[in-house]
């Protein structure tokens, strides 16, 4: 390989001389992989270790849960325990909160709470990592913001894991805690919407059976008031009893009438008055029996009227019990089924910088450029032996 594997006794020239003329052509020999590979690692190198700005990271865990809890079944594993505490594992509900910690939305919450971009253009930053603008578009600082945010969700367990990189540790801590806050907000405002969507016609309809019952209510109260009569019920079955006094006492009256017409004279005074209070209970049962049943406004009238509000009432009783039954059914099913953030793991503040991973960069670097040095040369060197 040219410039790393070359025939012995190649270099026997440059082994005479003085040492910087040695040192040269061996520079000048090892040029091409001196300039392709060992340079920008130097310069990776230089600028991952002495200038490029620490970043620290902070992680937080956590679950979306409901009100209803699946008890794990034998064995107890700890992926059956959350399961339980967490119900479906990658639920719709927690991959959408974690689609809302990625999006333009919670960064533009965050530009607004914590000042995220002044966290991402601290003095001591590199020019390299620092946000570019100081009032970057949404669509930069998002960009930028997702650079440094991970939000991933195990589908196993359900935990989402939430990692927040900046340049100083408090600046990493706040942003993992207010997307932790952000999350919350989020659970309500679904569990709003659901408990809208399902309680919202509900509740209209509970409200309309309870005006209904008002109305018949009243309807009954001004009936009362302008029959001036607080249970015509009452007065129908006291007027029917007195009929039927009445119409006794006529019928033994009228058979006294006729005994005595037997045994006396018609123009007795005896005679006379029994027949005078035949002809008065005649006269009442006809007056009382058109009163409870005769024509124009009658007893019998305004209880058919009576009984047809206490109907409409007794419709409206029994509609209204049934409806806010119902609802009362349907808030405990939505609050079986509300939705919780729970913490598994709190935010840390982080002591020591993790990133950026020195090492690591610059060895992937110089492995790289050495690998594509290498089939460069390979493809070279085939090249001029076909040539040859």
């Amino acid at each position: 390989m040219h410039g790393v594997i070359q025939p012995l006794g190649h270099d026997v020239g440059t082994r005479r001389g003085s040492p910087a003329r040695r040192t040269w052509a061996w520079i000048v020999a090892h040029r091409m992989v001196l300039l392709i590979v060992f340079l920008p690692t130097a310069l990776a190198a230089f600028y991952y270790y002495a200038i490029a700005a620490d970043q620290y990271q902070s992680e937080a865990h956590y679950i979306v849960r409901t009100a209803e809890t699946q008890k794990p079944s034998g064995g107890g594993g700890i992926s059956q325990i959350l399961a339980a505490a967490g119900g479906e594992n990658s639920s719709p509900e927690a991959m959408s909160v974690a689609d809302y910690m990625t999006s333009h939305d919670v960064v533009d919450a965050l530009r607004d709470q914590i000042g995220l971009v002044q966290m991402y253009r601290r003095p001591e930053v590199d020019a390299i990592s620092r946000l570019g603008s100081p009032n970057p578009t949404p669509e930069k600082l998002l960009k930028y913001y997702l650079a440094h945010t991970k939000v991933e969700i195990n589908s196993t367990t359900g935990i989402t894991v939430v990692q927040a990189r900046a340049f100083r540790p408090a600046d990493a801590y706040a942003i993992t805690t207010r997307l932790l806050a952000l999350g919350d907000l989020r659970i309500n405002s679904l569990n709003k919407r659901a408990y809208d969507d399902a309680i919202a016609s509900s509740e209209r309809q509970l409200a309309d059976a309870e005006n209904a019952l008002d109305k018949a209510q009243v309807d009954i109260s001004r009936f009362r008031a302008q029959q001036r009569d607080i249970d015509p019920q009452g007065t129908g079955q006291a007027q029917t009893t007195l009929i039927s006094q009445l119409t006794a006492d006529l019928v033994q009256a009228q058979a006294q009438l006729a005994s005595m017409g037997q045994a006396i004279s018609p123009s007795s005074p005896q005679y006379v008055a029994l027949r005078g209070r035949v002809q008065a209970l005649q006269a009442q049962v006809s007056a009382q029996s058109n009163r409870l049943a005769g024509s124009g406004t009658t007893i019998a009238s305004q209880l058919a009227s009576y009984n047809e509000l206490q109907l409409r009432q007794e419709f409206a009783s029994k509609r209204y019990e049934a409806v806010a039954s119902a609802l009362d059914r349907a808030r405990e099913q939505v609050m079986r089924k509300q939705l919780y953030l729970v913490r598994v793991v709190n935010p840390n503040m982080p002591v020591k910088s993790q990133y950026p991973q020195r090492l690591r960069i610059v060895g992937t670097i110089f492995l790289g450029l050495f690998v594509a040095y290498a089939i460069g040369w390979l493809i070279l060197a085939g090249v001029r032996e076909h040539e040859a």
